[in-house]
């Protein structure tokens, strides 16, 4: 017979994963920003009173949710969005039909202020009608457009943001997120569908209307798993195909 626990039981956590707990709340509060180093392990152990071991163990599982980056002889770095090969693929994961990876160039087409939609709302966890930021960008392969993204960010996370703030921004958009409003990208759930390419989305993608085109809807979670960004992309797969490697 499986036992339940009654209402209001407390849930056992392993001591990494307290600790690990510990950590990530020092890297959402700001205390190790992003890029920085954060202390040495002996350091971590003697501040939380466990052994080596123990914040070894949590800080691999840092490593492995790319929260933190360790590098051989000189420590443990928080994940950032600004080194460009990682905010490129870690989240983008189209690539040429022939393997290669390929850095897109990006174009902002529109930048407007509106308001939550009903699904929007839901899926950012806002009311209804709450401000958000839109913009719209198509990504260049080669010349040749490929990605139309829409992208919904909260006014009230993204306070200050403008056009001219973003053109004046030399990086990726989630580094511009980043070292802009400290908004740092973690993690991402996507949906994937098929569907016909409208004639305004056509003219911009450089395809013939009614051409099949892979949608992708995205929602971006920060710490303590708070929804900050739904993006909706329309990928054109003449040349390119959605790539992701399962384990």
């Amino acid at each position: 017979m499986i036992r339940t626990h009654p209402p209001g039981t407390p849930t056992f956590h392993p001591l990494y994963v307290q600790i690990k707990a510990l950590i990530e709340r020092g890297l959402a509060s700001g205390e190790w920003k992003p890029g920085e180093a954060i202390p040495p392990e002996t350091a971590l152990a003697a501040r939380y009173g466990v052994s080596l071991g123990t914040v070894r163990k949590a800080i691999e599982a840092l490593a492995a949710e790319n929260l933190v980056v360790r590098r051989q002889g000189k420590g443990t770095f928080v994940a950032t969005h600004t080194e460009e090969r990682t905010s490129n693929f870690r989240f983008l994961r189209i690539r040429r039909n022939d393997g290669e990876d390929e850095y897109p160039v990006s174009r902002l087409v529109d930048f407007r202020r509106s308001r939550a939609g009903a699904e929007v709302a839901r899926l950012l966890n806002l009311k209804a009608g709450e401000g958000v930021f839109v913009l719209r960008r198509v990504l260049d392969y080669g010349g040749r457009p490929t990605v139309l993204d829409e992208i919904t960010l909260p006014a009230a996370l993204f306070r200050g943001m403008t056009r001219e703030r973003y053109d004046a921004y030399r990086g990726s958009m989630y580094g511009f997120f980043e070292t802009g409003f400290g908004v740092t990208m973690l993690r991402a759930t996507e949906r994937l569908r098929a569907v016909p390419a409208e004639a305004a989305v056509a003219a911009l993608l450089d395809v013939v209307p009614g051409e099949p085109l892979l949608a992708v809807d995205r929602v971006t979670y920060t710490y303590g798993d708070r929804p900050v960004e739904f993006r909706r992309g329309l990928y054109s797969t003449l040349n390119h195909h959605y790539w992701n490697e399962l384990s």
